[in-house]
């Protein structure tokens, strides 16, 4: 030792508080056991939880004494080093940041070669004595899953006990089931030849969401684009999910998901299968109602977490500036494919061959409105039954109407609850068939009959005047 250095530890007590404030939510905790799940080979994994205790059993290889101790080491890995395809960790913490983020008490107990080994940190007593003391559980027997750990060949069993916070286990299990069936999805599904991984929470069988909705006819699939960044290869595929009147209302709201379509728009990023973050644009293009069908998925290895800023937590991810360059190119191609199921509907009020109700008026290139066509039939007809001072009134009683036309409000539901607008409803069946009835009556000619097949009321109702 230099006669210049002296050994100053740290407050332990301290630096666990440090240590448990890096900002896990509880799914994103859970999150990283099932990581540490799929990387040791399991097939199966059960969560079982309680108000005072959550358990998380898996198939996988399992550890012996040695290997069980040096796990439940803090930074057990060199964050540099080179791992297999199928490692989901980085930095040889998340076992433990993850469960001290949300408990006092962490245990493990893990089978292998038919040998159970158990070991166990409590922060509470860690503060006490001021010192990383290890424990070795005694009457284990008694857990929620030990006996099914037991039954299996190996495998490991987490538990988490002595919870914070105020949130109840109803809440965070519903959020932990839907994170885990997108971020999970493509291990959920068995897919890229993966063995299908089964997960339980409190034996509900979780059921993967792909969030490209690909099984869908309509799902637009873009082709994909590769980049090279070094010795690695990013892969990008944009997606277009379809345009709400092509869905049932449940699906239309589970694909817009809890955020929204809005805030689902962007990037998903994959690594090794496994989702990391979503919905972003990382700030290179502007979330926009014509863009929310948009959903670009992004594949990387587990070799390029330093290009891409991937956290310790694995929820947040920002790409390198030359990243960023070669995405800006394959927005703007995704978003201009994107916007078409809207500008297509957009033009119909353009389409000559039916007489609308509304017509737009442009006063220059930057200016526009939205005003009720007064050439329509209908309103021709009724004003040959006006005189001049109600037909005033009638037109003044238009004008305000555009005028006042809710755009704001239209935009918002149109954003958020498209599928709850019934707008033709408000024309029943019995009304058209009536107006027919009347102008049947009235001695139509043929030219003037074509011209009230051109309009909405009739355009579906071709024979409605034979």
């Amino acid at each position: 030792m230099n006669n210049n250095e002296e050994i100053v530890n740290p407050n332990i007590s301290n630096f666990i508080k440090s240590l448990r404030d890096i900002g896990y939510s509880f799914e994103i905790a859970i999150a990283d056991l099932i990581d540490n799940s799929i990387t040791a080979k399991a097939t199966y994994i059960n969560i079982f939880s309680l108000d005072n205790i959550l358990c998380l059993l898996d198939n996988g290889l399992g550890m012996d004494d040695s290997e069980l101790k040096e796990s439940m080491r803090l930074a057990t890995k060199d964050p540099e080093d080179d791992r297999s395809k199928d490692d989901l960790g980085r930095f040889g913490l998340g076992l433990k940041t993850a469960s001290f983020s949300q408990c006092k008490k962490l245990t493990v107990i893990s089978k292998k070669n038919k040998k159970i080994s158990a070991r166990q940190w409590d922060l509470d007593y860690i503060s006490k004595i001021n010192k990383w003391a290890l424990i070795t559980p005694e009457n284990i027997s008694t857990i929620p899953l030990y006996s099914e750990l037991e039954s299996i060949d190996s495998g490991t069993l987490v538990i988490w006990e002595e919870f914070d916070g105020n949130t109840s286990n109803s809440e965070n299990l519903e959020a932990l089931r839907k994170h885990v069936s997108l971020v999970f999805h493509r291990f959920l599904e068995g897919a890229d030849n993966f063995k299908r991984l089964k997960i339980l929470i409190n034996n509900n069988q979780i059921k993967p969401f792909n969030p490209f909705n690909v099984s869908h006819a309509a799902t637009q699939e873009i082709s994909a684009e590769k980049i090279k960044v070094g010795e690695n290869i990013i892969k990008i595929t944009p997606y277009i999910l379809p345009h709400h009147s092509k869905l049932s209302n449940q699906e239309y709201d589970q694909y817009a998901t809890e955020d929204g379509y809005i805030k689902s728009q962007g990037f998903y990023l994959y690594r090794e299968n496994r989702i990391l973050i979503y919905g972003t644009w990382w700030g290179l293009h502007r979330a926009t109602d014509a863009h929310k069908l948009v959903r670009i998925k992004i594949n990387i290895s587990n070799k390029m977490d330093k290009e891409w800023g991937i956290d310790i937590k694995k929820s947040s991810a920002q790409p390198s500036s030359l990243i960023k360059k070669e995405l800006k190119k394959i927005i703007s191609l995704t978003t201009k494919k994107g916007s078409k199921p809207f500008t297509g509907r957009g033009n119909k009020i353009k389409d000559k061959s039916i007489d609308h109700f509304w017509d737009i008026k442009s006063y220059s290139e930057d200016e526009f409105r939205f005003t009720v066509n007064k050439e329509h039939p209908l309103f021709t007809e009724l004003s040959t039954m006006m005189n001049e001072e109600k037909l005033k009134l009638i037109n003044l009683f238009i004008d305000g109407i555009e005028a006042y036309l809710p755009l704001d409000a239209i935009q918002a539901k149109l954003q958020t609850n498209p599928k709850q607008i019934k707008q033709e409803s408000a024309l029943a069946e019995d009304d058209v068939l009536e107006l027919a009835k009347t102008l049947k009556l009235s001695g139509l000619s043929k030219l003037e009959i074509d011209k009230w097949l051109k309009t909405e009321i009739f355009s579906k109702h071709k024979n409605i005047f034979n």
